[in-house]
């Protein structure tokens, strides 16, 4: 059966013909196809997806925030809504319906008091080195308790401390605000919220304050990269050895 032009071709999706020197064919999806392929992609993954992912698989130029304000925009009332995790997208059960879900098989076990404590030090003070949490803290923290919070993919080594010995930095990772359901590191609790929560005494000193943690995982200008007899030497990698 002979097909015309005007059939060739889907009417929302238009492709420019290969021309004479091999470029790839570029297409164009419409708006209701680009939030159908984003939802897919993230749907379909286990983590949070980042918008360098998505842009990857869809046409150039593609707005891909704009996609996605739209598309969380929809799911905003659902039981499941998208939620943005720096410049990653999640789908995540509603929180009013949060309780509803079991979740006996994936849950992290309960963190102690010390951990939660260690946790809460890292998320605020970001990048702080074991030394600096302890002098906060005024006690010894055990390996013990970090190992428990990289075991639960909340914390992760950021890099090395320019100063005497080159203490490792610690910061929090994606699946902490993932998990803590926060958009960015500046949506932890401030200091009224703490309190109104009651998660503070009424005994506070007059010059008490919450520090504002920075944004991004860019390194510090006092910290250097981790490298990899960096990794070895914290137990991360096996050596590799001096050769054959």
């Amino acid at each position: 059966m002979q097909t015309t032009e005007d059939d060739s071709l889907p009417p929302e999706t238009e492709m420019e013909a290969e021309n004479g020197q091999g470029e790839t064919p570029r297409f164009t999806l419409s708006d209701f196809d680009i939030q159908r392929t984003v939802e897919a992609l993230v749907f379909a993954s286990a983590e949070p997806v980042s918008e360098a992912y998505l842009a990857d698989r869809l046409p150039r130029g593609t707005d891909i925030a704009a996609a996605m304000r739209q598309l969380a925009a929809f799911y905003a009332g659902r039981g499941v809504n998208l939620l943005r995790v720096e410049d990653r997208w999640a789908f995540r059960t509603a929180a009013d319906l949060s309780f509803m879900i079991r979740r006996d098989e994936t849950e992290v076990k309960k963190l102690s008091r010390a951990a939660l404590e260690v946790l809460a030090i890292i998320a605020y003070h970001q990048p702080v080195t074991r030394a600096e949490i302890e002098e906060i803290r005024g006690v010894q923290t055990s390996k013990g308790t970090l190992d428990v919070l990289m075991e639960a993919g909340f914390v992760r080594f950021r890099g090395r401390r320019r100063s005497p010995g080159r203490p490792v930095t610690l910061g929090t990772t994606i699946g902490f605000l993932d998990h803590f359901g926060l958009e960015e590191l500046r949506d932890l609790p401030g200091l009224e919220e703490l309190k109104g929560a009651g998660m503070l005494s009424g005994r506070i000193p007059p010059n008490f304050n919450i520090p504002i943690p920075s944004l991004g995982d860019d390194l510090t200008e006092d910290e250097d990269p981790i490298t990899q007899l960096d990794l070895e030497e914290l137990g991360l990698l096996a050596p590799s050895g001096g050769g054959e």
